[in-house]
């Protein structure tokens, strides 16, 4: 029987009213494929983290409070899943993230870093125009907001850095809200994500709900790291919740690179290396220096394809550099002790360069791959500011963190840093014993990506340094775009 005019009416509105309800995000829902967001409204993003507290899916070394190899896999599918299924492969308009000392875990205190590394490489996806240069970039803004963010023990920030300001874990000073308020306020549509735990991401989209007197009816549980929400505000002002469900089921070994890295020779670098043994030649060994230590020292990934471009994050060409660390560094020692340690300069200092705001967060990100692989503990510096590369305080500070007090006494340590301060640092520990033999001029070449510097304190604390050692990956070979997942 043919249907009549009012029954076919009555189906297609049937239908279209599901449609709506679906992507409306109504009762916190979601629907099997919702359409891509709206460039013309403003889209904040909520990407959850696993953290100990939620973590049903096996995201999380317990030990490490770090992501697992699954929770990495998951990180690597998400990015492809936020562009395109999310953005319609267009450019994110900012990327804000958690500030990693603020919500430290287990008995050690371990930084969160698994919410910067969950949207790395949605960040390489992207791209950014510094100076006229282009590149598969964008930046992650993990700057603290103001006072009350910063964590005991860490150095209040000198300025702080609105522009590059990230989240805190407990919002207790409101500035997370403060954040999404002025974009909310400035009115400039695009696609704004956040990368946080549910426990900062549950609050905060509460608070921008009561905030702003939205009409939302916002998820009440946490339902696992697959899920992303979207408050998409219309040029109207209107608001409504979308709830993704990306259905990834990640492998839960280490992400196999979709080709190797090239190899390369240690090239870039004349050999150098140099002792200080007390006794000798008028050495002393300053009082309180570890021993029985080693320490490589690395640079970070590729990041300036012309020397004007910052942004604060690698390119895309780092990220093969990053995820192929695990593999290549246990030859690149070749039979030398492997690190029992991870350090890294806190990803929430930031500084302005050419009035772009920028949170330095490449350092920490360049080695993430390898603690994860390995199950080793992360540390992040932020007892002090790196601060500028000739400051003759910052290379004492970092010296007499590293190197004495016997905190790190019998501990090898791979540590990433930025390579301008690698010489000035050498240079203050080898001063620091005194003698009769002069100082080498130091430097590290601008191009190099490569080497690493070994430093080696024996069990009484005499000192050798060299750069006998490199990654062995060739930058010019590096794909300029991130590996696809």
């Amino acid at each position: 029987m043919k249907p009549s005019y009012e029954h076919t009416k009555f189906c297609l509105v049937f239908l279209m009213g599901m449609l709506i309800f679906s992507l409306s995000g109504c009762g916190g829902g979601s629907s099997p494929t919702p359409a891509s967001l709206d460039a013309d409204n403003i889209n904040l993003i909520f990407v959850v983290s696993p953290d100990l507290a939620y973590d049903p899916l096996g995201d999380i070394n317990s030990t490490t409070a770090n992501l697992s190899n699954q929770g990495l896999q998951r990180s690597l599918l998400m990015a492809t899943y936020l562009k395109q299924q999310l953005l319609g492969t267009k450019n994110v308009t900012g990327i804000s993230v958690l500030e990693p000392m603020t919500h430290p875990q287990t008995v050690n205190n371990y930084p969160d870093m698994a919410a910067i590394g969950f949207i790395q490489q949605f960040a390489l996806l992207n791209q950014i125009t510094i100076q006229g240069t282009t590149a598969n970039s964008y930046p992650l803004y993990a700057a603290y907001g103001g006072q009350g963010d910063v964590p005991s023990g860490v150095v209040e920030p000198n300025p702080y850095i609105p522009g590059a300001q990230g989240l805190v874990f407990n919002d207790a000073s409101g500035n997370n809200v403060a954040l999404v308020t002025r974009i909310i306020n400035a009115k400039v549509p695009g696609f704004y994500v956040f990368s946080a735990p549910w426990e900062t991401t549950s609050a905060l989209l509460a608070n921008i709900k009561t905030t702003n007197g939205y009409n939302l009816n916002l998820p009440t549980t946490y339902r696992g790291p697959n899920f992303v929400y979207v408050i998409s505000i219309a040029p109207s002002g209107n608001a409504k919740l979308i709830t993704f469900d990306s259905k990834l089921s990640p492998p839960a070994t280490y992400p196999v690179l979709p080709l190797p890295a090239a190899n390369a020779s240690c090239t870039q670098q004349t050999y150098f290396s140099y002792t200080r043994t007390g006794g000798v030649n008028g050495v002393v060994i300053p009082p309180g220096t570890n021993t029985n230590q080693t320490v490589y020292l690395i640079r970070h990934a590729e990041a300036h394809p012309a020397s004007s471009f910052e942004d604060g994050n690698f390119v895309g060409a780092g990220q093969w550099r990053a995820l192929s660390l695990p593999k290549i560094l246990p030859s690149a020692l070749r039979g030398q002790i492997s690190p029992t340690q991870v350090y890294s300069i806190d990803p929430a200092q930031s500084f302005t360069y050419d009035s772009l705001n920028v949170s330095y967060v490449r350092p920490s990100l360049t080695v993430l791959p390898y603690t994860i692989a390995n199950n080793l503990p992360y540390y992040l510096v932020a007892k002090f500011n790196i601060g500028n590369a000739n400051d003759p305080a910052v290379a004492k500070a970092a010296s007499g963190f590293f190197f004495t007090g016997g905190n790190l006494s019998s501990q090898t340590i791979l540590l990433a840093w930025e390579h301008e301060h690698f010489p000035p640092l050498i240079t203050y520990l080898l001063q620091s014993y005194g003698g009769s033999v002069p100082v080498p001029a130091l430097s590290w070449p601008q191009g190099d990506y490569d080497t690493i510097w070994t430093v080696t304190l024996d069990a009484k604390g005499n000192l050798t340094v060299n750069n006998a050692l490199c990654e062995g990956i060739d930058s010019a070979k590096l794909p300029v775009t991130a590996p696809q997942f």
